[in-house]
């Protein structure tokens, strides 16, 4: 079954954290990381296993997160404010992927901070940062990969747009901007180990509610190929699909 949460729901789990001497704030969509996991919790799920994790970083002004890297593989989407990523700037709406054991960064606050989606299609147990974190890099098997889509303009054409083209395991990203009441149905899951869907304008429609902006969707490898479906203002809607196969794994 499709997971699908809504920032107002999210917003129960948000909460100040100190991330690399930085604070941010941090809403819990998905799962759970350093910040929730209580000392009673059960031990956390392996690299093999399909977890979805998604969490909305907002990282205070003018503040830099040093380079660093996490043992999942990531999507990332910036949703507000700007800054840059490495020797990019960024701002909404800005997709970058990389792989486990990938480094990245540093991520730099403008002066509206710089706020991001972090999602994870399995368990990290926190960032590790350059350079202390070097010497685990060499005794994990890892292959590097990293992709962006650096032009964060709005999408104003009608219809799909290829961010990141489909890799031939699966890794990709699209955008889709609908007009009130029209579908469209996504990539066949099966392709990828595992999809988000973000909501960045309009609402998209449900059985159950409309989904505002900043809203995310999860769709299972095993699952039918999602059809989204534009609410009242009409959508903009990511879809970011995983590689098949984790380099880590």
């Amino acid at each position: 079954m499709v997971q699908a949460i809504s920032p107002d729901v999210a917003g129960r789990q948000r909460r100040e954290v100190i991330a690399n001497g930085v604070p941010v704030a941090l809403t819990t969509f998905f799962g759970a990381n350093w910040t929730t996991r209580g000392p009673d919790a059960p031990p956390p799920p392996g690299p093999e296993v399909l977890y979805p994790m998604a969490f909305l970083v907002e990282q205070s002004a003018e503040t830099t997160v040093q380079t660093h890297y996490h043992a999942a593989n990531q999507w990332q989407v910036v949703v507000g404010g700007g800054g840059s990523m490495g020797t990019h700037e960024v701002g909404p709406v800005v997709v970058h992927y990389t792989n486990a054991f990938s480094s990245y960064g540093p991520l730099r606050s403008g002066p509206e901070g710089l706020h991001y989606f972090t999602l994870r299609n399995g368990y990290d147990p926190g960032a590790q940062y350059i350079p202390a974190g070097r010497d685990r890099l060499r005794q994990v098997k890892r292959k590097f990969r990293e992709a962006k889509q650096v032009s964060g303009a709005p999408c104003t054409t009608p219809g799909a747009e290829v961010l990141i083209p489909m890799a031939e395991d699966g890794m990709g990203a699209l955008r889709f901007r609908l007009a009130p009441g029209e579908s469209v149905t996504g990539p066949d899951p099966a392709g990828g180990l595992g999809q988000f869907w973000v909501v960045t304008a309009g609402s998209l429609a449900t059985a159950d509610a409309a989904l505002p902006p900043l809203s995310l969707l999860f769709v299972r490898p095993e699952e039918a190929a999602f059809t989204a479906t534009a609410g009242a203002q009409g959508v903009e809607v990511l879809a970011l699909q995983y590689p098949r196969d984790p380099a880590h794994i």
